[in-house]
This record gives C-alpha cells, sequence and structure tokens, in this order.
C-alpha cells in the first residue's frame, strides 16, 4: 500500500468513526488511551505525582481521553472547555493525530512518514550542511533558507498531502535538522517545567508537579544524540564515550543534563528544567501560595539589610526561582558577582558579572572550578556574592567572604531541613582539605549564616517555603537556630489533595530585626504575632 493509501485509509477511519482528534500530550496505549491530564484534572486522570514517579507507568483509561466526545463539551487543551453545538470541524483531521486513532493501532502507532522525514533530512543535510555552521549567516537566515530547501525538497516528493500535514512536516524537519526534534513543542509549551528524556522513544514532561508520559518520540537513538550534541556544543562542551556526562544550558538558561552509553544502559538520557520566559516575582510566588506576604516583607528587608541568607531544598524543589526573587531585592546600586556551574540565574539588575565554571577539556586540564571562581571574585570589588550552589570546597571560601566584609551573600545548598542544611555545609568544609576541628567549623558558620529558608515540594505537587529560620548563634557544641515562620501543616488537605495550610509566624522576633531598625529599614512588627488560622469544625481532613 502506497504512501499516500496509508494517510487517507487513516484519515477515513477517523472520520467514519467521528472521533475528534485527541491533544498532542495523549498518549495510546494497548488498552485504550490514557491521558496526561491538564494540571488541574483529577487524580485517577493518568497523573503522576512528582514525589512517585516510579509508578509512572500505569495505565488508567477514561472516556474523555479515548476521544468520545463528552456530553455538553469537549476540552480545548487549556483545562477549559467549548460546548459541541455549532462547532464547525474540517473534513479532514491531521495525519498524526488520525494515525493515532487508527483502529489495528499497536501500542505506540508507526508514523507512515517516518521514512520520508529521513529522506527529506538527508537531503536538507546535502543541500545546506556546509552552511550550519557558517558564522556569517545569522540563525533567522539560516531557519529561513533551511524552511525554503525543505519546501522545494518535500514538493518533489509529490505526496498527498494537506496544507497543514504539509506545514507541520516541514517543520518537524526542520526543528530535527536545525533544532531539538520532538522536544521543540514540549520546549514551546509554557506549562511544561521539566523534560525527562529516558530514552529515544520514551518522553515524560513535568507540568504543575506532575509527571506525565508524552506521545512525543525520537525516531531511534542516532537522532537522540545529534539533539545532546547540538545542546552542548552551543555551549563549548563535549560528550563522548570518554567524556559520557554533561551539565549545560539552553539559550534561555534552562539547565541540561545529558548522560550517554555506556553509562545510561538502556540509550541516551536528557533532562531539561526549563525556566519561565519572564522570571518570576515575589507577587507571583505570593500568587502561588509558595510564600506569605509577611515572609516577603521578612525577606525584602532581610537582603537590603545584608544578612547572609541560605536557601535550602531538595531537587527540583525551586531553590534556584527562589533564588532569583531573593536576588531582586538588592538594590540596583551594588555591584553583583554571581557563580554557578551552569549559568541559570536571570538578574534584573544592570551591574551583575556573572561567572561560569568550566570542566576539563579532551586533555584533562584547564577545569575552573566554583572555588577558583569564589577566590578570584574576591578581588573584583563584589558589594555581593550570590553562589549558585554550594557543593564542595567553595563552602569554606564562601564562608570566610561571609566573615570579612562580604555580606549580603545568597546561595543554596540541597538539605530537607535547616538543621539539616547547617550539618551539610560542615561536611562540605571537611572537603575543602582543611584539617578544622568541627567547633571551629561550627563557629564559622553560626557566625557566618543569618538566615536558612527551607523551601519544599509537598506530596501535592506544590512548592512552599516551609520555614524561615534565624541561626542565632552557638550554644556549647550546637548551633541553635529559632523558626520565625513556619508551614502549618496541621490544616490537612482539601477535598482535590492540596494541602489547606500556610506558613505562619511562630510569635518569636527574630534577634536580626534589631539591625532593621540600625539601619532604617521599617518592618511592621504585627508581621510576628502569631495568629493560628481558624477552621471550621469538620473542615480538616
Amino acid at each position: 500500500m502506497s504512501l499516500s493509501d496509508r494517510l487517507e485509509r487513516a484519515r477515513g477511519a477517523r472520520r467514519s468513526a467521528g472521533v475528534e482528534a485527541p491533544p498532542d500530550y495523549l498518549i495510546e496505549h494497548a488498552g485504550g488511551t490514557s491521558t496526561a491530564a491538564e494540571p488541574d484534572a483529577a487524580p485517577e486522570e493518568r497523573a503522576v505525582p512528582a514525589a512517585s514517579a516510579e509508578d509512572a507507568g500505569g495505565d488508567t483509561a477514561s472516556a474523555e481521553a479515548s476521544g468520545a466526545p463528552s456530553p455538553g463539551g469537549t476540552s480545548d487543551g487549556g483545562g477549559s472547555t467549548r460546548t459541541n453545538e455549532g462547532d464547525s470541524r474540517e473534513e479532514h483531521t491531521s495525519t498524526w493525530a488520525a494515525l493515532a486513532g487508527d483502529d489495528a493501532a499497536p501500542t505506540h502507532a508507526a508514523d507512515p512518514l517516518t521514512d520520508l522525514k529521513e529522506r527529506a533530512a538527508q537531503e536538507l543535510f546535502r543541500r545546506i550542511g556546509t552552511r550550519l555552521n557558517d558564522s556569517s549567516m545569522t540563525e533567522e537566515r539560516l531557519h529561513a533558507l533551511a524552511r525554503e530547501e525543505l519546501g522545494f525538497i518535500v514538493e518533489a516528493e509529490q505526496v498527498a498531502l494537506t496544507t497543514v500535514e504539509r506545514n507541520r512536516l516541514i517543520t518537524e524537519i526542520g526543528a530535527d535538522v536545525l533544532g531539538f526534534g520532538p522536544l521543540e513543542p514540549l520546549l514551546d509549551d509554557p506549562e511544561v517545567t521539566e523534560i525527562m528524556v529516558n530514552r529515544f522513544d520514551q518522553i515524560f514532561v513535568e507540568r504543575s508537579g506532575r509527571l506525565y508520559e508524552s506521545r512525543s518520540r525520537f525516531t531511534g537513538e542516532p537522532q537522540l544524540r545529534r539533539v545532546i550534541e547540538r545542546i552542548v556544543s552551543r555551549v563549548g562542551r563535549r560528550i563522548d564515550e570518554s567524556s559520557p556526562l554533561v551539565d549545560a544550558r539552553l539559550a534561555d538558561g534552562s539547565r541540561v543534563n545529558a548522560i550517554i552509553p555506556p553509562l545510561a544502559v538502556d540509550g541516551s538520557s536528557l533532562t531539561i528544567r526549563k525556566f519561565a520566559r519572564t522570571p518570576y516575582t515575589v507577587e507571583d510566588l505570593i500568587g502561588f501560595d509558595t510564600l506569605t506576604r509577611e515572609m516577603a516583607t521578612l525577606l525584602d528587608a532581610a537582603v537590603r539589610a545584608k544578612l547572609n541568607i541560605l536557601v535550602s531544598g531538595g531537587t527540583g524543589t525551586g531553590k534556584t526561582t527562589l533564588l532569583n526573587v531573593l536576588s531582586a531585592f538588592i538594590p540596583g546600586d551594588e555591584r553583583i558577582i554571581t557563580i554557578e556551574d551552569a549559568v541559570e540565574l536571570q538578574l534584573q539588575q544592570e551591574h551583575v558579572v556573572r561567572l561560569e565554571s568550566r570542566p576539563v577539556n579532551i586533555e584533562g586540564r584547564g577545569e575552573i572550578t566554583i572555588r577558583d571562581l569564589v577566590r578570584n571574585s574576591l578581588r573584583m570589588r563584589p558589594d555581593r556574592i550570590v553562589i549558585g550552589e554550594v557543593r564542595g570546597g567553595e563552602s569554606l571560601d564562601m564562608l570566610q567572604a561571609m566573615n570579612t566584609g562580604h555580606e549580603g551573600s545568597i546561595s543554596t545548598i540541597h538539605a530537607n531541613s535547616p538543621r539539616d542544611a547547617l550539618s551539610r555545609l560542615e561536611t562540605l568544609v571537611l572537603m575543602a582539605g582543611m584539617d578544622l576541628p568541627l567547633r571551629a567549623i561550627r563557629e564559622q558558620i553560626a557566625s557566618a549564616i543569618d538566615v536558612v529558608v527551607q523551601i519544599s515540594r509537598l506530596r501535592d505537587g506544590t512548592r512552599r517555603v516551609v520555614s524561615v529560620t534565624e541561626v542565632q548563634g552557638m550554644e556549647g557544641e550546637i548551633i541553635t537556630l529559632q523558626d520565625a515562620f513556619a508551614f502549618d501543616f496541621a490544616a490537612g488537605m482539601d477535598a482535590e489533595g492540596r494541602f489547606r495550610g500556610h506558613a505562619v509566624s511562630t510569635g518569636v522576633r527574630p534577634r536580626f530585626v534589631d539591625r532593621f531598625e540600625e539601619l532604617g529599614i521599617a518592618v511592621p512588627a504585627s508581621i510576628f504575632r502569631y495568629e493560628p488560622r481558624g477552621y471550621g469544625i469538620g473542615e480538616i481532613a
């Protein structure tokens, strides 16, 4: 059967069934279609809590996901509903959507255009391959040239395609040759916050703190490797069998990690943590219930008073986002030095110098570590030093800088509580190779760190600041801590499985508020007043 006949057969099957084409985030399964539900979908739909990603392979069939029209309306892919009456429909559906609904489709329906895509991509490489690395050609001109050539190539194939299908085919081939292939629509979707490629034929995404399996697929391991190499080469890094793992970033600052065989047993793996195109502000975080306005007021004053702040949290909890928001409180007339493994911070001030570490080259030399950059930054006349994350011996240099006049520094650390954060900081200082007694290290930490902000991703997928803790000093051999704000877990959960509580004041006025008064920074005393939130009888789950 010819390609054109197969396309027409698939379209006819969809039309005769009277079934709406499923959205792109649905995935076909042998036992029915499971839906990668919208962020506000009910728990029984095919949504996997981020905290239990290992259950992501489970199937849950739903009438809406199978493509059958729901009574009263159909989902528009954005969480809203539109009515079926008077809804004008085109006589054809997308080739890809039609094929996905073919009656005898296997677990993942094969795309009959795969061969055409491969031939067109190879022909495009033959025609403009020498110009792909032409530094004199802008990215816009290169994309325009590729699209023009692809138009001629697809037309020469003489395949019966609708206008919509033809344009989509040209876009996908162009994305494969010049962009990120099947990841392009996921990168363009503002609702997707993380993309996880387990292997070329399995991709998961995170939306609103929950994991969903994507229908997007790479054609094979070679295509996935081309995309990985394209990403890392743009930031001057490399990945091959001799260096099979790498950290990199996209042009918008999104964090990228890639690992390939022989370390990745099932095939190359790629993880992309996206950042918002417009950096979040403190008002955004308040709107998300990540923190309260009282906490924001206190943290604003702490940054302006040049307190040293440590943001603590687990992986994917939003430490970097919170660090960006805290950095926005720094006055615009101060010189800021940022130090990171891969540039991620999006500071809005003008007087900013961004430094990035460098791995070893192919000869095993030339490495520049975070610790090297911290030492160098002390000679650059910084008013503030912002370190993306401390994870090694640079923590000792950071503490020494905080204790020798470089106040107002901000950094992040991986830990599950403020107490754990300081304990881990002790361990990191020992990694510097200095034979220091534990008490001396603790005294350095107690003197340097003023505030620990703990952020967590809760079971409902939301990210919340669960405590703001003051480091008060030493009592004997122990560093004493005092919470100024703590999350009210006693409020329970609502009917939708979301935590009802918020961070509330503990009623204790931090000692560093005296410093605010000395600097003329006004902080209302009412934000420290303990006011337990009232919940009606029977409301607490």
